[in-house]
């Protein structure tokens, strides 16, 4: 039994073959799955897979990336997280990466999603690429702890990751984990107690090896999971086992179907 605890199965690579998706998860044992939003002119999408599909659960927010939409206050991002599927806030936080000038509407974005987080008692789904300090900051700032969440497709140093867990985040490892040149990550998936321990897809993005290169779907969270148990030393069952339980405790909304 496996989750993936995050994917963009509204995305067209993965929408327009919804049924094979689905049937591949099962037949690779992956029983359920986060559908996670980046804007909310696409939400409806997500919400319509996680009524169809009781095994699905969907999230409501804005990614740090989009700029041409709609920009959610916390007031609608609370209406939207009152859907009894919706299960988490985010995809939020930060990316440097690809806004250089390090806007200051991204930080705002990002503290009124952890505003909302914390008055809906709903965990973040927190992305951070070239912003790791400030991410910490604003999630120190803002009080994230009180909702906590998971630091999503993590690649950062251990120090990230330690500042993270010491707010009560949980950390998730994506297919970049058993790319060959990321030992620093593997390093990482080593450092993280158990207990703390996410794997997901991030597709249609990211896909591990062997398919590297490929679309990415929610049935290879299989070879992510592989990935972090050779890292750790420990069997697949294992990490499947822990990474389960961590899903349901993390995001206590979702129920196991």
């Amino acid at each position: 039994m496996l989750v993936d605890s995050h994917c963009h199965l509204d995305f067209p690579d993965l929408i327009e073959n919804e049924a094979d998706v689905l049937a591949r998860m099962a037949e690779n044992g992956v029983t359920h799955a986060l559908c996670v939003s980046v804007k909310l002119e696409t939400l409806p999408a997500v919400i319509g897979l996680a009524e169809r599909h009781p095994h699905l659960f969907a999230s409501v927010g804005v990614h740090p990336d989009n700029a041409d939409c709609e920009e959610p206050d916390e007031a609608r991002l609370l209406d939207l997280a009152n859907h009894p599927k919706v299960v988490a806030i985010g995809e939020t936080g930060l990316d440097y990466y690809w806004h250089k000038d390090a806007p200051e509407w991204q930080r705002e974005r990002f503290r009124t999603h952890i505003r909302a987080a914390r008055r809906c008692a709903k965990p973040l789904i927190i992305h951070t690429r070239s912003s790791a300090e400030d991410t910490i900051r604003l999630m120190q700032e803002e009080g994230a702890e009180q909702a906590g969440g998971v630091m999503h497709c993590f690649t950062e140093t251990r120090d990230v990751a330690e500042q993270a867990l010491n707010l009560g985040f949980y950390i998730s490892f994506s297919g970049i984990v058993s790319f060959k040149n990321a030992e620093s990550l593997r390093d990482v998936a080593r450092f993280v107690p158990a207990d703390r321990l996410l794997v997901e897809t991030d597709s249609p993005y990211l896909a591990p090896m062997p398919y590297r290169g490929k679309t990415n779907q929610p049935a290879y969270v299989r070879h992510v999971a592989e990935a972090v148990a050779a890292a750790r030393g420990e069997t697949l069952e294992t990490i499947a086992d822990v990474t389960t339980r961590n899903f349901f405790r993390l995001f206590k909304d979702a129920k196991p179907s």
